[in-house]
């Protein structure tokens, strides 16, 4: 498994990155959980898992700051 591109996430939607945000810390803490029982995984799943978390951060911060201009752009243009 490679890392998470971020190429693969710029299509969803703003409601379907934040879904995927909590999906990906809920599994971000079973990992942590899993590493503290000393149960059985594989540790590079937790770089993964993080990185993707802040792709998908990132990417929605990006997308609400690009909607917010747009709508002071509108505000602009109307008055």
């Amino acid at each position: 498994m490679s890392l998470p591109q971020f190429t693969d996430i710029i299509s969803l939607s703003n409601t379907e990155i934040s879904e995927s945000i909590i999906e990906t810390e809920n599994e971000l803490f079973n990992l942590r959980f899993k590493k503290a029982t000393r149960q059985s995984f594989k540790s590079h799943n937790i770089k993964h898992t993080k990185r993707r978390l802040a792709q998908l951060k990132t990417l929605l911060t990006l997308k609400l700051e690009n909607s917010d201009q747009k709508k002071e752009i509108n505000k602009l243009i109307t008055n």
